[in-house]
């Protein structure tokens, strides 16, 4: 089957049981909140053990309830049943806000937290999670204010994002003479033809004009609810609580930023030979960034694509490629674009049912196949975590790409190594398109959305403003690597990553996992077989770990721009190598 199927959550909204479960929410949230309302120190240990029972009991309904909701909307983004559905569920969800509030307030108010803990197994368990709901206590508003956030969001920002998703699924590209999806059409950037690259580019940027007015009330509007948030809750910055959110010191991004900074050079020069090759002399155009480079550029089917992961991988490590060969042939992935199903790419995980859902747009080239590993990488780490106590099954947005990023660079190193001539040329180009986007792009996007944040403070930004923003920020990312004629003015526009008011700056954990995952690469060849054991405990932490103690674990110090040296000394090298190659 080319899409998945949700049959393991229920076989659809008259199923009985998603009938059943779907009202059983209501009963949940109302025992989470009597039981709240009636906490008290007496009994720390119980009333602690009691309400975080619950608080399982409604996380695993919700989970489940909530994934199969919003995998349907993924697909079928216009489907009336499933956007009333998504409403129903937000409003429902919402719900249990003022119940957490009370607990977290009950957390911080005792004063010997440790002694608690010891005491009781299921606490133990939990350990992390209490400390840093303790530690959160500065930033908690009252029970009230925190419901009421809650329920605003579901027609605030929750409701901006839905629309971002919404038109950018739906909007008609025409391309000639017929009518496309703009995933199809963004799938033509690695075209073989140069002719059919611009075309798709020039018919992608005009696509935009129907829709940019009304996304830019969308990122206006979200940004400024993420401000109005950070100054009730007393964070200097949107900035600022993401990293308290992420669980990651200030002191580690900024040894990450600086040191991709100073690579930069590197990626224009690898970016300035390509516009090169490719006949260009003013840099590389925007539309020529994913250009395959040789003659021919093979595709592949998707039952080659199982076989070329299960390949690649089972060599690494025979638990996941067994978990790649279920997704497969268990339908967990929704393979090819289609009018109102979303584009790019995710994974969700199901630890209540220990699986995952994989939504690419599938094309069949190599690219694809990157994907798909890193997706599966996404599904890995679920794996990973799939036996952690309910409440301890969410990482850090840093941590959260790393297993991902791991699973590009083993598919990508092993390719490169088998490779010759040509075809060796290829994949190392390849590697680097992958390369320059999580750090130039993604330093980008980090760049516009922090001038956005700070812009937003006072003024509104219209279509053209953002297109500026964006059109500054891709110069100051990819130098003279980029001709200034040809850039891309509507990131913003296709990127959901900008649309979510309760995760800001979601940029830097893909350069953070990209870079991350090369350091550990470097410990898996030092280390070998030896590696693996530690790597699977490694992601087993970053749900219970600050990001910091998680690298730890591997003897990695993050706030050490050394450590980030290493690893975008590696990336130098390949593009050394890519410059040697193609005198």
């Amino acid at each position: 089957m080319n899409e998945w199927s949700l049959d393991v959550l229920y076989k659809g909204y008259y199923d009985e049981a998603f009938v059943n479960d779907f009202k059983k929410m209501d009963t949940v949230i109302q025992r989470c909140t009597q039981a709240a309302e009636q906490l008290c120190h007496d009994n720390e240990v119980k009333a602690l053990h009691d309400m975080l029972s619950l608080l399982e009991e409604f996380h695993t309904l919700a989970d489940r309830v909530g994934h199969f909701i919003s995998l349907k909307q993924s697909t079928n983004t216009s489907d009336g049943k499933t956007v009333s559905l998504m409403n129903q569920f937000s409003q429902k969800f919402s719900g249990i806000t003022k119940a957490n509030a009370k607990f977290n307030r009950y957390v911080a108010e005792i004063e010997d937290l440790d002694a608690c803990i010891e005491q009781d197994a299921l606490l133990k368990e939990y350990s992390y999670l209490l400390h840093t709901i303790k530690e959160d206590s500065t930033y908690l508003l009252s029970d009230d204010v925190e419901d009421v956030l809650s329920k605003m969001n579901i027609s605030g920002g929750e409701a901006w994002a839905n629309l971002q998703e919404y038109l950018t699924s739906i909007v008609e590209v025409e391309y000639k003479g017929e009518v496309s999806t703009l995933s199809q059409i963004r799938n033509m950037a690695y075209d073989s033809d140069a002719k059919v690259r611009k075309s798709a580019y020039e018919a992608e940027l005009k696509a935009y004009d129907k829709i940019r007015d009304a996304v830019a009330f969308s990122l206006n509007s979200i940004k400024a609810q993420v401000l109005t948030e950070c100054e009730l809750r007393g964070f200097a910055s949107p900035l600022a609580m993401t990293l308290h959110n992420a669980h990651m010191k200030q002191e580690t991004l900024d040894a990450l930023l600086h040191t991709m900074q100073s690579y930069m050079p590197k990626f224009h020069a690898y970016l300035r030979r390509k516009a090169e090759l490719l006949g260009y002399k003013n840099g590389l155009p925007w539309y020529e960034l994913f250009a395959p480079l040789g003659e021919e550029t093979k595709t592949y089917r998707v039952e080659e694509a199982k076989e070329y992961l299960l390949k690649h991988f089972r060599p690494f490590a025979e638990d996941m490629a067994d978990m790649m060969e279920r997704a497969f042939d268990e339908s967990w992935i929704d393979f090819f674009p289609r009018k109102g199903k979303v584009g790019g790419a995710f994974c969700a995980n199901l630890s209540g049912v220990k699986q995952s859902r994989v939504l690419t747009n599938y094309d069949g080239a190599l690219g694809d196949i990157v994907t798909l590993a890193h997706e599966l990488g996404h599904a890995y780490h679920g794996m990973m975590i799939e036996n952690h106590r309910p409440l301890n099954t969410d990482y850090s947005m840093p941590v959260a790409e790393t297993a991902s990023t791991f699973n590009e660079n083993i598919i990508m190193n092993a390719a490169i190594e088998e490779a010759k001539g040509q075809e060796k040329i290829t994949l190392i180009e390849n590697q680097l398109q992958d390369l320059t986007q999580v750090i130039c792009d993604i330093y980008s996007r980090f760049l516009f959305e922090k001038t956005v944040f700070e812009k937003r403070k006072d003024s509104f930004m219209f279509a053209d403003e953002l297109e500026a923003i964006m059109i500054e920020t891709q110069k100051q990312a990819y130098g003279d690597g980029l001709d200034p004629d040809y850039l891309h003015p509507y990131m913003w526009i296709c990127k959901s990553h900008y649309y979510s008011s309760g995760l800001s700056f979601y940029n830097f954990p893909y350069a953070f996992g990209a870079l991350f995952a090369r350091g550990l690469i470097v410990k898996y060849q030092e280390e070998k077989e030896a590696f693996v054991p530690k790597y699977r405990e490694l992601l087993k932490a970053t749900t219970v770990s600050s990001v910091e103690d998680v690298a730890a674990m591997a003897d990695i110090d993050l706030c050490d721009e050394a450590f980030w040296t290493s690893c975008l000394d590696t990336c130098a090298q390949r593009i050394d190598e890519f410059l040697e190659l193609t005198k």
